[in-house]
Formats: structure tokens, sequence, C-alpha cells
């Protein structure tokens, strides 16, 4: 059924309400808040704005919270230096920097030199470095600049010692990276074509990879390689550690199961060497050995392992150097002649060194219960840097030489925090298949069971991502008031290997809910909390799990804050990049797959006849990736919903940030305001009694 109609009153009308998919009627009464140009949508975005700054208004704990968020968030953060040539390259930034600086130290030279300041990039500092690379000579730096959080990219490129800028400016990219030559004249790098070139729908598609000659226009640069007969293949250069080898990373969609392809550039004329196929396995370049390549993969293990493999015209024979353990091999590298790897044992890091045949080398210890958020160091080298992080504690760098086998602190994040009255404890909990779910509870030490505490649960559940130790000031004040922070390790991430990552995703989604559902029944059940006094928060795909779990138990939760959320699980596909995410979700488009996604997509399973918990669902106006009208349809849903229930009661915010994306590169100061709106939700809506 197509209710289309022609109302010049009413441009809304003009958009589908419902059709017939595979022979089943759905509706979606609130597609034209999609458009975001149309009036109505303007004038339905202008109202949600008055009810949003009318109900935060009223909460008197909110310039509290942001007062205290200002405190927490505003210490110096340092990032993992990288040495390249006699320098080291690191992000750091001030106390009340909104975005990281990046600096250059010579080794003969004693004092430090700021290179990039995105705080100057822009006024209202939006503008923010989205990565950078440095050539082999250390000479030039490329780098990123994204814009309030977009995707896209803008490539710049910056002599490291004069300071001066390339005239170039390089545009129509996003998510490449920039692998330079052996001879610092140039790079390679991903691009799309001119989006007026193109239907709207192939946005993202046809990616390139082109070589660019520094000081050159963007219109001269060669193109390396393409496929134009399949235009959702995506494209990432790599220069190998001899920089005689040009390596592409083949990729469809968010599917970890890349390509792997190999050209020797002595020898250009015979082109790119198909080493491994898109589709086959993860296959991640360590280093190599003239033709001898190492990989970490998860090639018939699925908790990965390393390999070699000769190249030399042909692929030769596959030969196991490190095989698969018990703990999954999170990265590889290799420094000193040596195999360091990050090993994710039940969701926390370990870091082990092997030797070049193999051979287990010893431990390097780190914090309990933390994460590596940070490793550099390359072959040659006897120095690796390396970052560490947990839920109580921010960054700590540390240096640790081969040569002595000693590990030194250099820097740490110091806060106006006392993280010794905090403890994290890990729990493992059944789910509804028996499946045991890993869980971080952190709170006030010597916690009491008497009586239940408010508790904000946090999940994920997809794309192979996995949930580690991970310090955010934006729980801090949560803690202080004896508030739990849980988070659950799901089915759907990677914390466990393939058989996890694939144990959650496509037809096996509804168990990631499950696994949810049953960490929040859990808490219950042992006291730490109540439904009265559980949140629930996720972001991304993580605000799908929040929704879609809030649809199947209201009953279970006090109140839902679901930020930058994949909501309509029948259309995701259809905006900008959602089609990246087939292989993890599925697509309508299939008829199989609409049977599974139409019964979870929380859009299409709101019951008027039920109340739902309070929710929070915030998105960003410059959000390219989960584009905002995930979010706004599921508001108005819900909206609608709750006025038809004679006692429903429970508000219903939707929260739009602006000059904002999907959250990379978000200023300093948007966070806090961000958190102290999360806060002060679940201050007001969380029951006391």
């Amino acid at each position: 059924m197509d209710l289309m109609t022609t109302s010049n009153d009413n441009k809304s009308n003009n958009y589908k309400k419902e059709e017939i998919i595979h022979g089943t009627n759905v509706s979606d009464p609130y597609r034209y808040l999609e458009d975001l140009d149309l009036k109505e949508t303007k004038e339905w975005l202008k109202t949600q704005e008055y009810q949003s700054a009318e109900y935060f208004s009223k909460i008197e704990k909110r310039e509290d919270y942001k007062f205290r968020l200002q405190n927490h968030f505003h210490y110096t953060k340092y990032y993992v230096p990288e040495r390249v040539q006699s320098s080291l390259y690191f992000l750091k930034a001030s106390e009340k920097e909104n975005q990281p600086k990046l600096y250059v130290k010579k080794d003969r030279d004693p004092m430090t030199k700021v290179l990039i300041d995105p705080n100057k990039f822009s006024d209202d500092q939006t503008v923010a470095l989205s990565n950078y690379f440095v050539s082999k000579d250390g000479k030039y730096v490329a780098y990123g600049r994204s814009k309030q959080g977009s995707d896209w990219q803008e490539i710049r490129i910056i002599d490291s010692d004069t300071l001066e800028e390339f005239s170039e400016k390089i545009t129509r990219v996003k998510f490449t990276a920039i692998a330079w030559d052996g001879d610092s004249k140039g790079f390679y790098y991903t691009r799309f074509p001119d989006p007026s070139t193109q239907a709207e729908e192939n946005e993202g598609n046809y990616a390139k990879v082109y070589y660019h000659q520094l000081g050159s226009p963007q219109e001269e640069d060669r193109l390396i390689y393409e496929d134009s007969e399949d235009k959702e293949l995506g494209f990432q250069p790599l220069i190998t550690d001899d920089y005689r080898f040009l390596c592409l990373y083949l990729r469809r969609g968010t599917s970890p199961k890349n390509g792997f392809y190999v050209m020797d550039l002595d020898r250009i004329e015979k082109g790119f060497l198909p080493v491994f196929e898109e589709g086959e396995a993860e296959v991640r370049y360590i280093s190599n050995n003239g033709t001898d390549f190492y990989f970490l993969t998860d090639l018939d293990a699925g908790k990965k392992r390393v390999i070699q493999i000769s190249i030399n015209g042909t692929n030769g024979a596959l030969k196991e150097i490190i095989p698969e353990g018990t703990a999954v091999i999170q990265e590889a590298r290799m420094v000193h002649q040596h195999f360091v790897l990050t090993l994710l044992r039940d969701c926390c890091n370990e870091l082990v060194i092997y030797n070049f045949q193999g051979e287990y080398q010893g431990m390097i210890n780190i914090p309990e219960f933390s994460s590596i958020i940070g490793l550099s160091g390359k072959r040659n080298h006897r120095e690796m840097y390396i970052g560490t992080t947990d839920f109580l504690s921010p960054a700590t760098v540390y240096k640790y030489n081969f040569v002595v086998d000693d590990l030194t602190e250099i820097c740490r994040s110091k806060v106006l925090f006392d993280q010794e009255e905090y403890e994290t404890r890990q729990v493992f909990i059944p789910s509804k298949d028996g499946t045991e779910i890993p869980l971080f509870i952190t709170g006030k030490k010597e916690l009491s069971l008497d009586q239940p505490h408010k508790t904000l649960l946090y999940g994920y559940g997809g794309f192979n991502i996995s949930l580690t130790p991970q310090y955010n000031p934006g729980i801090l004040p949560w803690l202080q008031e004896g508030g739990l922070y849980v988070v659950a390790n799901l089915r759907g991430g990677g914390e466990y290997g393939d058989v996890w990552h694939q144990g959650g995703m496509l037809s096996n989604k509804q168990r990631v809910y499950e696994d949810f559902i049953a960490a929040g029944e859990w808490l219950v059940d042992q006291g730490y909390t109540s439904p009265e006094k559980l949140g629930i928060y996720g972001r991304s795909n993580g605000g799908l799990l929040v929704a879609a779990s809030m649809i199947q138990r209201p009953d279970l939760f006090g109140a839902v804050i679901s930020s930058v959320p994949v909501i309509d699980m029948l259309r995701y596909h259809k905006f900008t990049i959602g089609r990246y995410w087939v292989p993890e979700y599925g697509t309508a488009d299939n008829p199989e797959h609409f049977k599974f996604l139409y019964k979870y997509s929380p859009l299409h399973n709101v019951d008027e006849k039920k109340i739902y918990p309070p929710i929070l669902i915030s998105s960003a106006e410059g959000d390219n990736r989960v584009v905002p009208a995930h979010a706004m349809k599921f508001a108005a849903t819900l909206q609608e919903a709750a006025k038809n229930h004679p006692d429903a009661s429970n508000p219903v915010i939707f929260r739009l940030e602006k000059k904002a994306g999907h959250g990379h590169g978000k200023p300093i100061y948007k966070i806090i305001e961000e958190w102290a709106d999360f806060l002060s939700f679940l201050h007001q809506e969380l029951t006391d009694e």
C-alpha cells in the first residue's frame, strides 16, 4: 500500500506512511522526519528543542553537575608518542584545551615544539585534528581535519621544521590511511568521487586509491587502484616497514574479513598480488623480512594467530609462527625484532613478547583490570611506548627498553578524584541460554547490598568491538554520589574471538539483547539495584541495544539514555554509510533477514498498550554516520504512544547537539554539556525511594 498524497498544505504527507515489504504491511508515519530541510521537520525540531530546554531548566542539580564535570574533564591528557627517526611526535591536551595539540620533540633539542594546534582551526573548536601521518624522514606530516564531527576529512600537509603548510588541500576523503613513500615525496591515500557526479545513494561508494605528489594540486593525483565492478569495496593503503611494498586492505563495509593485496614498488608493472581475498579471513600486516610477510589472522583460528607467508611472485606456503591460544590476540607489532602481542583475556589486556622465531620471552606487567590504549615502536627500535587506562584512572604512558628489560613511567594524568575510594570488580553471569557474560562493576569500596543502589548499565555488543576498561570523567559524579557503573561484555563484540562476534550478529542479534537483559536481571536479583534505580546507556549500536532492550523489557529499567542510535532496522542501509553495516545486521531487502530485523527493530515494535520508562534520546545535527532521523523517528513514535496511553506520564526527551557529529572530535565543552544533561536526567528519573 502506498499512501502518497499531493496535499500542498502539509508536505509531510508526500512521504510514505506505510509500505508492504515481503508481504508485511509496515507502518512508517514519521518518514518525513528523514528530510531535515522540510518545513514540518524543522517545526518538529523546534518543538523538541523547546521541550528539552524546559525539562532540563527545571532540574536544579544540573548546574552542580556541570561544575563538577568541568573539574573532572579539565586535566592534562597524554597520548602515546611515536618515534620517527630522531624525533618524538605526540598529542597532548592541557587542562582546559578542547582539542589535543600535536607536538614534536627532537632528541637533540631541549625544547618541545607545537606542530599543529587544532584549537585554532575554528573559533568554537569544532574543527578537529582527526589523524596524522609522519613521512619516513620525519620532515613532513600529512593530517586530517574534520569539521563538526563529520566523517569527511580534508588532508593538509605541514613541514615539521618550518611549520609552513603546503598550498594543496585534499578533499573527498573519509576513513583513509595515508601511506608515505620511501622518499618522502608524496603519499598514497583513498578518496571518493565528487558527490556532484554521483547519485545520492552512492555516497561512500567507488573508492579509489591515489598517489599525491607534494606541491601538486589534487587534480593531478595519480590513480593507483580501483575496482569499477564492485562499487562497495573499500581500500586502505599501507607501506611495508622497508618501504618496498605497497599493500592494500580490501574491505566490504564493517566486516572484519578483509582482503590483502601486495605490489612490489620495484616491479610495479606486475601490479598487485592478491595474498588474501576479501571475505576470506581477518588479516593484519605485522611486518616483513623481504618477501616473507608476517600477519595476525583469524584464519582457522577464532582467537587469532601469527603466520608467515612468502611472497615471491606467487603466494608461498603458510607457516604458523605463534599459534592460537586461550586469549584473543587483539593486536600484534614487531618491535626490536620481537613480536609484541596485546592479548585480551576476560576483557582485560595483557602484553607479551615473543622472539622472531615465535618463542615466548615474557610478559610486561601492566595494572590489573586495565586496557592498552596505545602502543608504538618499529622493527629497528630498541624502545616502545605503551599507554594504559582503566575505569578509575586516565592515561599513563610508559617506555619499555628491550635491551635492559626496563619499564619506566614517563607521564601520568593527574585528576581531582580520589581513586582509592573506589574499586572495580568483575563477575560472570548467565545469559538466557546459559552463556556466561562478563560484567565490570565499579563503585565505592566495601559496597553494602542491604539496599539497592542507583546503577548505570552500559553495553555495546556488535561489530567485533571489545569493551575493555576505559576512563570516562562523565561517570565520576555518579560514582561520588554512591552510584554503580556497570559495563556488560555482550556477544557481538570481539571479547572472546570470532565465535563471540558471530554469536551476536545477523540472525543471532537477539542474543545480544538477551545478554543485556540478563545483566539487568542479575543486578536486581543480587541486590545491587532495583528496576526503579536501574538506568541503561548506550551509543550508536549501543543506542540500538538499549532501545531494543527497553522495548522488550520496559518493566526492568527505570531510565534509558539512547545516544546517536541506530533505530530503523528496515531502512538504516538507505542512509549515508548505513550499507557498510549490512554484513553485521543484514538487510530488509533480503526476505530472510527482514524477518529477524522486523522482529527486533525498536521503531517497529513500540506498543501503545505498554508504558515505557523515561527515555533521553540524543543525536547530533552533523552526524553523517548514524543520521539523526533514526533518533527523531523513534522519539516521535514514543511520544505518540505515550499520548495515546491513559496512564503513560514518563518523559520522552529528544536532545539534538548543534555543530557536532557521531562523537569523534567533539570539543570538551560540548562533552561536559552532554554529560550534565545525562546525569541530570538520571538524577531526575531514577527514584530515591
